[in-house]
């Protein structure tokens, strides 16, 4: 499965997005020959597996012009890089508490000549600003990302605001009941979107 498939599920981006996301893969699989930040064997199933995947966020909450976003435990940048590419006019922090993960991370958004996007190593204790919406992959469980990123939310409880858009997969249900009380909660299956069966039980959870 190549780049094209951005095009099937996202028709209205312009041709130098999807020259941006064609350039992800080469990009990822120079870095990865030097520093492993992907899988061996995800990178046959790149598009599908890390960037439509990231991609799902964009289907369940369209990022508006001027919200500012961190991306918590971005990894190799995912979500951050592929929503960075979907909306240019919305402002992205990529955090990362292991360097090297960071320097592929900032290599990839200079290449792709993404100017949203500001990388950073740091534990996100530690980072003081506040966004409209923290995104997040599977980098824990539900209760523990709402009590690291809460505080750094400008608004809390106004779904229209933004929130915790977290992507997550299997059984989320007690993780869900886990979540304190004062966070609304909602789930929503990434099949609603997607015909690939890699996504049955993946979900994007709005924590807010």
């Amino acid at each position: 499965m190549d780049y094209t498939i951005i095009k099937k599920y996202f028709p209205e981006i312009t041709e130098n997005q999807l020259l941006q996301y064609q350039k992800l893969l080469p990009l990822y699989e120079d870095w990865n020959s030097k520093i492993n930040v992907i899988s061996r064997k995800d990178m046959d199933s790149f598009y599908e597996h890390h960037v439509l995947h990231s991609l799902a966020i964009a289907k369940y909450f369209p990022l508006l012009p001027g919200m500012k976003v961190m991306d918590v435990g971005t990894g190799g940048g995912f979500p951050g890089i592929p929503l960075a590419i979907m909306f240019p006019q919305t402002s992205f922090l990529l955090v990362d508490s292991i360097g090297k993960k960071i320097k592929v991370v900032q290599a990839v958004a200079e290449s792709l000549g993404l100017q949203n996007v500001t990388a950073i190593q740091e534990r996100v204790e530690k980072v003081k600003d506040k966004f409209d919406v923290i995104t997040s992959r599977a980098v824990t469980r539900l209760p523990e990302i709402a009590g690291w990123v809460g505080n750094k939310l400008r608004i809390h409880n106004d779904i229209e605001a933004g929130g915790i858009l977290y992507l997550k997969g299997g059984d989320i249900e007690q993780e869900l009941r886990d979540v304190p009380k004062n966070w609304k909660r909602k789930s929503t299956s990434i099949t609603k979107w997607y015909a690939e069966p890699y996504f049955v039980e993946k979900y994007v959870v709005h924590l807010y």
